[in-house]
């Protein structure tokens, strides 16, 4: 088995590295906070000192943070990943950040003699934990044989969309429709329930209906149950998500007013103290302004 590495292990990068580990491969990884990193010790990682250090360990490296300037620290710069690299590496970089950033880092990877693929992770973490994760790829075809088999010990299929930074692109178009789905879902339970109908039966009823996607079946509960007390993808996160999808749209011309909305309405949920839930708490705002309760775990508001 291949010795991989591994650089962010927060709450998605310690469920990726773990589907390695269990899958058999030795894994080399970094987080910033050490502490975080340490759950996977006992599961057989070896804890780097750097990202230089995972990097110059092993032939094929990923990373996974939270957003463009995370990356810049923990791939640029004398201990960052592409220091480390050598001639015939791949880097793998599957955060959701900006295209931009991602293709100046494949530049200087490339000076380097290494590969680049951008490789972000279509999947909530628990997806993840479920082996139902899927990847969008881009750079070079070559590069993505060599790691495809690591990206199917974490996911269940690989898409290669084109160049590097296009599955950055891929991924951002994606992410937007998933509070725009959640808004239009809320919108529509409070309507029922606002009719008189139970929201535990309005809730049913969508789940059972054409508009019940993955996200919709995962998160629809929530407006029932109790939110989970870890975010799945809490709200800020989300919306660093739709600004890179608004910025995308304004540099190629494509209009995203539902984007904008939702954008707008997760703003309102900071706004009310809400933004550590997951991003499905816009439901809270929708039943508070139209006069109803909120989820249960929910605090604030009417």
């Amino acid at each position: 088995m291949a010795t991989l590495g591994f650089v962010g292990l927060g709450a998605m990068g310690s469920r990726l590295a773990r589907r390695l580990l269990d899958a058999g491969h030795a894994v080399v990884g970094y987080n910033r906070t050490r502490a975080r990193a340490q759950s996977l010790v006992a599961a057989g990682l070896r804890v780097a000192d750097s990202p230089r250090a995972v990097a110059e360990a092993c032939e094929v490296v990923f990373s996974m943070v939270m957003d463009d300037r995370a990356l810049r620290a923990v791939a640029l710069g004398p201990d960052g990943i592409v220091a480390g690299l050598s001639g015939g590496s791949v880097y793998v970089e599957m955060s959701t950040v900006s295209p931009a950033v991602t293709r100046e880092i494949g530049e200087a990877v490339a000076a380097r003699g290494a590969a680049m693929l951008d490789a972000p992770v279509s999947g909530s973490t628990i997806t993840v934990e479920q082996g139902q994760a899927s990847f969008m790829v881009g750079g070079d075809p070559d590069a993505l044989e060599r790691v495809r088999p690591y990206l199917l010990a974490i996911g269940a299929a690989v898409t290669r969309v084109g160049p590097l930074g296009l599955a950055k692109c891929m991924k951002v178009a994606s992410n937007l429709t998933l509070p725009v789905q959640m808004l239009a879902f809320s919108e529509a339970v409070l309507l029922a329930e606002k009719s008189g109908i139970a929201r535990e039966v309005a809730v049913e009823a969508l789940l059972k209906s054409v508009m019940a996607s993955p996200m919709v079946k995962y998160r629809g509960p929530f407006v029932v149950g109790r939110m989970p007390a870890e975010a799945w993808f809490s709200v800020p996160k989300i919306q660093k998500d739709l600004q890179l999808a608004l910025d995308q749209g304004r540099a190629v011309g494509v209009p995203l007013p539902t984007t904008a909305l939702a954008h707008e309405w997760l703003t309102m949920a900071r706004g009310l103290g809400l933004g550590d839930y997951d991003f499905a708490v816009v439901f809270d705002v929708l039943a508070w302004m139209s006069g109803l309760p909120g989820s249960p775990k929910s605090t604030g508001g009417a």
